[in-house]
């Protein structure tokens, strides 16, 4: 995949600073000692400093000292970021020896250190559930200014070349939304659109799919992928986008030039943005099984800072991955914002 060895040189030329909550995790570990030898982001690590140290010296990890260890029991910032979570959840009640507690959860830890400024993006879930990592996320972090939802992107590598961006595909909301409405749909196709500037290095093609085309069918479920279409539009003009679309129309050139003559997209799609969870997840599974497709993700998106989720049967290379997506991702809101 020569996108990855692009997202890989991306992130070593602008080191991101990327916290691991999950510090004495072993696969955890082991990617952070690839990660801190080829030098593709500073890594923060969240756990105890003789144990990371102790596991390190077992694994046979020579790099582990290039990284900050910052324990959650102990660290110089603890008030500090307790104070700041409890002035963040005040609203909810949150009192300070609630805050002083939760700041000792490295989950809680890592996004306090984020919205303080000290690092740029989490990667966790080695460990933990989706829930207990977006809890924090949501609370501390939360959604990107104009964005309400969290969406799910996946980047699928083709065989075939002639899809996409050279054989790649932008896939959401495949992991997040179950049914969105036409407004969340809309900011699903903006964050993707933000994705695949960020990760792809793209200019967004996007088609909002349905089961009709130009309004060869009549349901409100094609009425909601419309209502997406114009509202996507208002929120970005320059953005390339078309809807309502099918898959066929969106992705085959030919089926395009009788289904929708005169699109910018038809035809020629790089993001796919789907009308629910169910068809997009669907969707990808299907592309990955059947045309042996390789799925990266899901890369969250929509937060205000890239908070990623792994699974927990994640490999060493999926956690070196996504670091370096996550990196990417970071130094992308960070361009939008002083583009803004």
């Amino acid at each position: 995949m020569d996108l990855m060895h692009n997202i890989i040189a991306r992130a070593k030329a602008n080191k991101q600073r990327i916290v691991l909550p999950e510090g004495t995790e072993v696969r955890t570990l082991k990617a952070a000692d690839r990660l801190l030898a080829d030098g593709i982001a500073e890594i923060i690590l969240i756990g105890n400093k003789q144990e990371i140290e102790l596991l390190a010296e077992n694994f046979g990890l020579d790099h582990i000292h290039l990284a900050t260890i910052v324990d959650p029991l102990d660290n110089e910032k603890k008030e500090v970021y307790a104070n700041l979570l409890c002035e963040l959840r005040k609203k909810k009640g949150m009192t300070i020896e609630q805050a002083t507690e939760l700041a000792e959860n490295p989950l809680y830890l890592a996004c306090l250190m984020i919205k303080n400024g000290d690092a740029d993006g989490e990667i966790a879930g080695a460990q933990n559930t989706t829930g207990n990592v977006l809890r924090p996320a949501l609370q501390i972090v939360k959604t990107a200014p104009g964005i309400s939802c969290v969406s799910g992107a996946f980047l699928m590598f083709l065989d075939d070349k002639s899809f996409g961006d050279n054989g790649v595909l932008v896939f959401a909301d495949c992991a997040v939304m179950p049914n969105p409405t036409a407004p969340e749909l809309a900011q699903i196709a903006i964050s993707t659109a933000q994705t695949t500037r960020s990760i792809v290095g793209s200019e967004p093609r996007v088609a909002m799919l349905s089961f009709s085309t130009n309004g060869s069918a009549k349901h409100d479920m094609v009425d909601k992928v419309i209502e997406a279409t114009r509202l996507a539009k208002e929120m970005d003009p320059s953005l390339s986008i078309d809807g309502e679309l099918q898959a066929d129309a969106a992705i085959i050139a030919s089926v395009a030039d009788q289904k929708a003559p005169g699109s910018t997209v038809a035809g020629i799609a790089n993001v796919l943005v789907f009308p629910t969870l169910e068809v997009g997840n669907i969707a990808y599974k299907l592309v990955q099984r059947l045309a042996g497709a390789e799925a990266v993700g899901p890369i969250l998106q929509g937060m205000a800072a890239p908070v990623n989720d792994l699974s927990r049967g994640c490999s060493v290379e999926d956690i070196y991955n996504m670091v370096a997506i996550t990196a990417n991702q970071a130094i992308g809101l960070k361009a939008a914002a002083e583009s803004n």
